[in-house]
Order: structure tokens, then sequence, then C-alpha cells
């Protein structure tokens, strides 16, 4: 009897000692995200640029939608996303029944339409867990009529001889651009630069987002960008797209400041190819004299479509009809940045809505394909790369040079050549070239050789990487 009470107690105190022991244990802690290496020069180099229209992208047309296709984009070699502005809208003199984006009418909110603060930075958060950058569509020229500062600081503005404020004029022309849903901001005026400089810091500090794409850059002074990007990259590394070029007034000197620019006179001279108003010698010189004026220190992103071109000018059958996937492998092969538009993966083939509500189907085709080949290659191929470390650019002559573009990139043992037929019509060429392939589409084998004579049809090309 005696043993079995000493048996009794015994396991009463290991029983107690137990849940002690386990009352001890520390709370296990949430999981928390691996820290986000910064964006960098690496990152940039190999970088394909998407423009994420929040509005259209969903039928919800909300941050949480356009979050769930995250991983979608990581496997098209997405690694910057660029969200069209995401602030509240102005409702004074807005166009059409949602108005434009960028009439901004509190430049530190968001579009209550697109979601909250909270689903926003989940949204970069996301994003960052896939390895891929956030940056936001910034309007520092004008604001909308319901803007804060409107009523309270209308010194910031811009205005004409009766001291009414203005909207924006063409400094083309000296008349009014039309937009006359947004208001012209003063950069003459200390204080305004420094309200916009402490709301763009804003977003970089409370949604850690990864850097801006500037509208209408060439419009705002030197000094705010020499005061305003040193000011935002002292927080950490960021990218910065302007959207200018060099035939911009002003916009030669961008080109220093800003990490990537757009290549407006190559997308129209790719138009006009695709049109028959130019060809393969057209478009070659163009890429010879923008290495030439922009050099390595500024990228270019090359581009078929995007907000303005689709819902303004055309989608990208009506503008490049069969030529479209040739140019848009060029995009990715030429020096410099590609862009896709959302939609673009899905073939959209109709002019999204500006200032109302619209969508598109997401149906899988070849597009879709092909932008997840070329993003691959884009991402991995140093000959490839853009940037003061990219690979260099060399034409390869052939027969029919106004209607073939071959070309050569090589960085270090990476060789890729690239050969398209722009025209609507079968080529036969000779190329004084030589060398051993594969070809990305299929991994054939492909023999280059002088002695040889090409056949392509209308709009093909070949995309050849060395193993």
């Amino acid at each position: 009897m005696k043993l079995y009470v000493y048996l009794l107690f015994g396991l009463l105190i290991i029983s107690c000692q137990s849940s002690t022991e386990e009352a001890r244990k520390p709370e296990p802690k949430p999981e928390v995200s691996k820290p986000f290496k910064p964006i960098s020069d690496e990152v940039i180099a190999h970088a394909v640029l998407y423009e994420a229209n929040i509005r259209q992208y969903s039928s919800e047309g909300t941050f949480n939608a356009f979050a769930r296709d995250l991983a979608v984009l990581k496997k098209m070699g997405i690694k910057i996303l660029w969200l069209m502005p995401i602030n509240p809208i102005s409702t004074t003199k807005s166009k059409g029944p949602l108005g434009s984006y960028y009439a901004v009418s509190d430049y530190t909110k968001v579009n209550p339409e697109f979601g909250t603060l909270e689903d926003f930075k989940n949204l970069v958060q996301k994003a960052h867990d896939l390895g891929m950058y956030v940056i936001l569509d910034w309007v520092p020229g004008h604001t909308g009529w319901d803007h804060l500062w409107i009523q309270e600081n209308n010194d910031f503005y811009l205005k004409n001889r009766r001291g009414e404020i203005i909207d924006p004029i063409d400094y083309r022309t000296g008349k009014s651009y039309g937009w006359t849903d947004v208001a012209d901001l003063n950069y003459n005026n200390l204080e305004m630069q420094e309200a916009m400089r402490e709301a763009m810091l804003y977003w970089v500090k409370e949604t850690h987002i990864d850097g801006y794409r500037i509208d209408q850059a060439y419009a705002i002074p030197q000094q705010f960008y020499d005061n305003t990007l040193k000011a935002l990259e002292e927080i950490k590394p960021l990218f910065f797209l302007a959207e200018t070029d060099i035939y911009h007034p002003g916009g030669i000197n961008l080109v220093s400041k800003f990490d990537a620019t757009y290549d407006w006179p190559g997308h129209q001279i790719s138009k006009d190819v695709a049109q028959g108003r130019g060809n393969a010698n057209t478009y070659h010189r163009h890429i010879e004299r923008t290495l030439r004026l922009y050099g390595t220190q500024n990228i270019l992103v090359n581009f078929i479509t995007n907000h303005d071109e689709n819902s303004w000018s055309g989608t990208v059958d009506e503008i490049y009809g069969a030529g479209a996937h040739a140019f848009l492998a060029l995009n990715y092969t030429l020096p410099g940045m590609p862009l896709i538009y959302s939609g673009q993966e899905y073939d959209l083939n109709k002019r999204l809505l500006f200032f109302e509500k619209d969508s598109f189907p997401k149906t899988e085709g070849e597009t879709m394909k092909l932008i997840q080949q070329l993003g691959a290659l884009k991402n991995h191929h140093k000959a490839l790369a853009s940037g003061n470390k990219g690979g260099s650019y060399k034409r390869i002559n052939t027969s029919k040079d106004y209607q073939i573009l071959a070309f050569e990139r090589v960085k270090d043992e990476d060789t890729l050549v690239v050969i398209a037929n722009l025209s609507k019509d079968y080529s036969q060429f000779t190329m004084p070239y030589e060398g051993s392939f594969k070809r990305y589409q299929d991994f054939k084998n492909k023999k280059l050789s002088s002695s040889y004579q090409y056949d392509m049809k209308p709009w093909e090309f070949w995309i050849l990487f060395k193993e």
C-alpha cells in the first residue's frame, strides 16, 4: 500500500514539474518577413518593368485583387511594379464619372476605391516577399481642384493676370494643354516645394516603397530634383523613372539625375516601321544615336504600349499588327528596360477607358508565353543587362539591311544574337557571321555562317544564345 502511495505521489510531482516547465516555455514568436534588400544596380540591370493600372486591372479594381496575381507577374520575370497614381481623385472639374488618376486631391492618402492604406502596405509587403519592387506614379506638376492647398495655400499655384489659378500650359505653344481638371503648381514657391518633398518622403518611410515614376518630369525645375532625390535616397536606395526624353527642354539634364527615362522617340519609330513608314535601318540609326547621347548612366525604357498609348492611340494590334511580337522581343533584347502594361500579357484588344471603370479578360495565349520566355532571358543573361555593366550592342550587317535588323549582345562569356525581319514581306539574305547557337524558343541547334542564305517570314525573329 505504501509503495502505491509513493508511486502516485511521484507521478503527481512529475506532472506538476511538467506543467511548470510548459508554462515557462516562451510564447512562439509570430513569423516576420525576412528583411528585403533595397533595390540595386544589379536588380535594375536585369529588370522588367510592369505598369499596373489598379482601377482597370480587375473587375474589383482594388489593391487586394491585384495582389492576388503577383505570383503570375513574378513568373513573367517582372522585377519592378509601377503603380499608376493611387491617391484620391478630385471631383471638382473632373472628367468622366471617376476622373483622372493624375488629378490628385491628397498626396498622402490612398484612393478609397482601391482599398485602404493597410491594403496597400500588404501589397508592397507581398511584392517584396516575392522579390519584386514597387514604385509609385507621382504627379508633382499639378493637383486636382479639390486639393487642400487650393483653399489654404493658393500661392502654391500658378495664376493668370487676374489672379486666377490656371491649368497647365503647353511649353511648345504657350496655350493650355486642355487638362482642365488640374491646377498648375508654382515651383517658384519654396514652401510648396518643401510640402511636395515631405509628401514623397512619407510614402518611402511609411509604406517602404522602392522609388517613383515622375509624371511630366521635364516640367519640374532641376533644383527640386537636386534636393528631393538626395533626401529620398538618404532613407534607402531607390529607383527613379522620369517621364521625359532628351528632346524635351531640359530633358538631357535629367538623364544624369534619374535611373531611367522613356524612349518615346524609339517608340514612335517602331510604330512607323510597323506601319511601313520606316525600315530596319531607320530603327538601327535611332538605337545608335541614343546609345551615343545617353551613354550607360541612364536606362531607356522600351515599350510598345502604356496607359497613354492604349487609351488614346490604340491597342497593340491596331498599332503594330502582325509585327507586335517582333517589336516586343526587341524591347527585351535591345539595350534598355522592357515595359509591360496591364493587360498586354493577355493580348489586351481594346482601348481601356480612362475616366471610368473598365477591365479585361485574363486569358493566357501566345503573348503570355512569349513574355515569360523573354522575361527569363532578361533576368538571367549577362549580355542583356543594362546600365554601366550592360552588354555591348553591335549591329551585324546583312544583304537586306533595310529589312533585317541583326545584332549581337555580349557580356563576358555570354553572347546573344538577335535577327528580326522588320517588314511585311518575306526576306532572303546573307550575313557575314559565324557561330553555333541554340534558339530560345525550342532550344534547337542553330548554326550561322557567311556561306548560308537565310529565309525569314514577315515579322519573324530569332533569338540565339550560346550555352
